[in-house]
């Protein structure tokens, strides 16, 4: 399932969802806007999945996709953009379920259950498809919405680590499975730590990434990557500049041209 605007659905629901949020917190229970919320992500992917996934096409199966091969349809970049995508709904629901008005600890155990319930949802339409239930894409969800719920329950790691997608922009009309322009990585921001919080190291990051290139086009040789490499926290300078809702973005964005990097070609 990777050549279809598969990715799109949840990250919409992650991002858009907070900018409802404040009327429906106004005058009903956390519980009720958070089974609403659900409600509404189950909806709109039967109602795009019919429309635009052949839902309902097939008896219900699954298919073997592979992980990070050099001979999977995607060289992996795909199972990568589960991972991330299932992580920033669980960080997106966590803040909007606070919003709404649910504690500390009950808000990222409720954002993993959506992230989980949603993503795996949308997987098991995917059975009723061509595309079949692909059990890498369904581990990978799961361990994007546990990394989202960890770092939601810990914030001493929060301050830690970040994983991000930079993307620049080709001519696919979704961003979000235009796989051969973007890249995904891990990020250790070295002012999370005591040590290092004081002095000039604090306005460092550490990068460890994945991407492909090629796999889209039949005119380009498939080619894999991991890489290494050093950005400037972009994040804590905005944050004490008062840009707060840039700086939170970019906590999930990369900049394209704002790292050096080594790559390593697999």
């Amino acid at each position: 399932m990777c050549a279809r605007p598969r990715q799109l659905l949840p990250l919409c629901l992650a991002a858009l969802l907070p900018v409802a949020g404040p009327s429906q917190a106004a005058d009903r229970e956390p519980e009720t806007s958070i089974a609403l919320s659900r409600w509404a992500g189950v909806g709109l992917i039967t109602a795009w999945g019919l429309a635009n996934w052949d839902y309902g096409e097939q008896s219900l199966h699954g298919i073997n996709e592979g992980w990070f091969g050099a001979n999977t349809r995607e060289g992996g970049a795909d199972k990568a953009g589960h991972l991330y995508t299932s992580y920033l709904m669980t960080r997106a629901f966590t803040g909007l379920y606070r919003h709404w008005g649910a504690s500390e600890t009950r808000a990222p155990r409720d954002a993993l259950l959506s992230s989980l319930l949603l993503t795996g949802f949308m997987e098991l339409g995917d059975g009723f498809s061509p595309y079949g239930v692909s059990h890498e894409d369904m581990v990978m969800n799961v361990a994007g919405s546990l990394i989202g719920y960890q770092l939601a329950t810990r914030e001493d790691w929060a301050r830690r680590l970040d994983l991000r997608m930079e993307y620049l922009p080709g001519h696919a009309s979704d961003p979000l499975t235009d796989y051969s322009h973007a890249r995904y990585l891990a990020v250790l921001k070295l002012d999370g730590f005591a040590a290092l919080a004081d002095t000039p190291l604090q306005w460092l990051e550490l990068h460890a990434g994945y991407y492909a290139r090629g796999y889209d086009s039949p005119l380009e040789q498939d080619r894999r990557f991991t890489y290494a490499g050093l950005g400037l926290n972009l994040s804590r300078l905005l944050r004490r500049q008062g840009w707060l809702r840039t700086a939170t973005t970019l906590q999930y964005y990369q900049i394209p041209g704002t790292s050096l990097r080594a790559n390593q070609a697999l």
